[in-house]
């Protein structure tokens, strides 16, 4: 039976996500062997202790992977998984990468080796005229530079990028937080339709997922996955534009961001990026000279020495806000000491992409420090 079947079977399994995919495969050989492996084999892989195993083995049994494949094949016929060779490469390399990713469109092999370099360009779904002139500016010159535009098919800066990048003649990649048949906003239908002839929709999540709130704070993972560089060009303080930001730093990718007027609400998400160190761009020649510069090497986040990832003091702990049931888990999760990812997401009990996605709220809202190494501590 095709290998792929067992990759969609497990994805169904409850509290299964990309980190344990990734074990799995590596202990077993294959998600195959993984599926029929025994309680106790179950448990050397690490991070599965005996109720975790019980609760997998009582999922799996409910679960026939041939038929649940044929099933699926009928809605999702074009899909990768983290063992196929097309499987984007940039997005592979971060830390919890959709175990499956669907598409719609024209892959592009090189783009998915990562040898076509990839803009990211995102911003406010409410953008003034300064945004969108300058989106598409430079959205226009990257992509007859041989770039590849990466957004996410919302209103307002997204669609500036998509659109300028395809009346220059380029390619563009859409990132959904639905299923890619599902087109979000609708007014966005016609531009996904051209967005199809030449370039690509992803999603990580099958036909006919519909919108969910939660669901696109974890798409912007994907677009800074897919992403050498992100480009954040208009973006109030809460723009969810800036927690792609926020990840694409943890990633290690390149952040700019267009500065704007301290007069102008939408620009202060921006400001705030600039203030933390992301690059300043002046303009289309400056923004292409800086990414002339950006190495073209593995981008796995490095390991952080003792010094890097320990300060020196550690402020007093501020009282427990009262937040929403993930954030409020994962917060949780987190001491006054730097906690890793890995640890964050085992102790949270959530899926990795809600936990990269409630942390970068968490950000926004003051309650925890983004560390080198992904590491994450209490402020």
């Amino acid at each position: 039976m095709d290998e792929r079947a067992y990759w969609v079977a497990w994805v169904q399994v409850r509290g299964v996500g990309s980190i344990l995919l990734r074990r799995l495969d590596d202990r077993f050989g294959s998600l195959e062997a993984a599926w029929h492996a025994s309680p106790e084999e179950l448990q050397t892989v690490e991070g599965l202790g005996t109720r975790k195993v019980a609760d997998i083995v009582e999922g799996r049994s409910q679960l026939d992977p041939a038929s649940l494949f044929e099933t699926h094949l009928e809605r999702n016929p074009q899909f990768w998984t983290l063992r196929d060779r097309d499987y984007p490469h940039l997005l592979k390399e971060i830390p919890n990468p959709p175990p499956i990713l669907y598409y719609r469109g024209v892959p592009d092999a090189d783009e998915n080796r990562g040898v076509t370099p990839t803009v990211a360009i995102v911003g406010t779904r409410h953008p003034t005229e300064y945004g969108k002139r300058w989106t598409r500016r430079f959205s226009r010159v990257l992509s007859q530079r041989g770039f590849t535009i990466v957004s996410g098919l919302a209103a307002g800066i997204d669609a500036e990028a998509h659109k300028a990048c395809l009346e220059a003649g380029g390619r563009t990649i859409a990132v959904f937080g639905t299923g890619v048949d599902v087109v979000y906003p609708h007014a966005n239908r016609s531009l996904y339709q051209r967005v199809l002839q030449s370039g690509l929709a992803v999603s990580e999540y099958p036909a006919g997922t519909q919108p969910d709130r939660k669901h696109f704070p974890q798409r912007n993972r994907i677009i800074a996955g897919l992403s050498r560089a992100i480009l954040v060009t208009e973006a109030p303080q809460k723009s969810g534009a800036l927690i792609t930001a926020y990840v694409a730093n943890d990633f290690c990718r390149d952040v700019y961001a267009v500065p704007g007027s301290l007069d102008n609400a939408n620009s202060r998400g921006c400001l705030g990026l600039l203030s933390r160190g992301a690059n300043l761009v002046l303009d289309e020649g400056h923004l292409l000279e800086m990414l002339g510069e950006m190495p073209q090497v593995d981008v796995t986040p490095a390991t952080p020495t003792v010094s890097e990832s320990v300060p020196a003091t550690v402020p007093p702990a501020k009282p427990k806000p009262k937040l929403p049931p993930n954030l409020d888990r994962v917060f949780a999760a987190i001491s006054g000491e730097p906690t890793a990812l890995d640890v964050i997401v085992e102790q949270s009990g959530l899926e990795a992409g809600i936990v990269l996605s409630s942390l970068a709220q968490l950000e926004l809202l003051d309650l925890v420090s983004n560390l080198p190494g992904m590491r994450y501590q209490r402020l």
